[in-house]
């Protein structure tokens, strides 16, 4: 990657915040990264240590947890460390690089999980005979497969463009982590191609996640009212409920900051939704209203 920058630093600025609020905000947002990390942890162990938890909505799950363990990372512990520096936390150009392409891949992995779990849901409800060659361990592994490399290439196609521009101007980078539309403002050349580059590949990526995960739970619920036990029907509405405030909760931010014009001081704010709470949250959402989870999990504590 070639690059003419004069900047060698830049210095994450964190949440917009009053200085006395520096203590409390750390702890809470370490507590947050703590149950983060361990929640997703134990969902990981507790699906390889038992055999019946060895089916696809478990696999994509284990799945989704590494990478909600990895995206806190990346996010929170940076964030963490802009509460402690009150000048803000200086990060290398290669390590804003390296950040950038994590958040991005990370999140657009994110993305397309989601939209697989969605329609593995999908065809176990609407197809319970045939679901079991439908969704092969051959086809999960493919289909995990596909979310990762696509999530790889999709981050490769914004990283590129932008860190190919000149930075020589100012190197105080207004967020806690180094994003698009922060970084492109320090830019001193014309942004608008890569603006278009990065709108396009997340609006297609992000509102095309979001349709396909729309259309499978509108299906799922389709198939629900079919159901005749009052309920069965109710288990299922809970779950796919549970499952569309997580999705909400991710995608709806996403769609605030990236699909529309200018950076905002309410982006940072806004991103702590999609940054630091849905990763807290799946673990709550998938494993505390989940029956089986709960059992692996009482076994594990013995």
């Amino acid at each position: 990657m070639t690059n003419v920058s004069l900047v060698t630093t830049f210095i994450l600025s964190g949440l917009p915040h009053s200085p006395e609020l520096d203590t409390f905000l750390f702890g809470i947002f370490l507590v947050i990264y703590v149950l983060t990390v361990v929640g997703n942890l134990l969902i990981m162990l507790v699906i390889i240590v038992n055999p019946h938890l060895h089916t696809p909505m478990y696999y994509f799950l284990s799945n989704l947890s590494f990478v909600d363990m990895r995206y806190s990372t990346v996010t929170t512990l940076k964030m963490l460390m802009t509460l402690v520096s009150p000048e803000g936390s200086p990060i290398s150009f290669s390590s804003c690089v390296a950040q950038f392409y994590s958040f991005d891949f990370l999140g657009s992995t994110k993305c397309f999980l989601y939209t697989v779990m969605s329609y593995d849901r999908f065809l176990v409800i609407s197809y319970p005979l045939r679901y079991a060659s439908m969704m092969s361990g051959r086809t999960c592994a493919i289909l995990a497969t596909i979310t990762w490399l696509s999530g790889s290439l999709h981050s490769a196609a914004q990283t590129t463009p932008t860190f190919r521009l000149p930075f020589c101007r100012p190197n105080q980078i207004q967020h806690y982590i180094c994003d698009a539309p922060s970084i492109l403002k320090l830019a001193c050349a014309d942004t608008s191609t890569v603006e278009m580059v990065i709108f396009v590949n997340i609006g297609l990526v992000t509102l095309g996640c979001f349709l396909l995960t729309v259309l499978s739970y509108m299906s799922v619920v389709h198939s629900i009212l079919k159901i005749c036990i009052s309920a069965g029907r109710g288990r299922a509405f809970q779950t796919c409920a549970s499952h569309c405030t997580v999705v909400l909760c991710f995608y709806v931010p996403l769609v605030f900051i990236y699909l529309r014009p200018g950076s905002k001081v309410v982006d940072r704010i806004v991103a702590v939704f999609y940054t630091v709470l849905t990763p807290l949250l799946n673990p709550v959402v998938y494993t505390l209203r989940n029956k089986e989870m709960k059992k692996s999990l009482l076994k594990l504590k013995k």
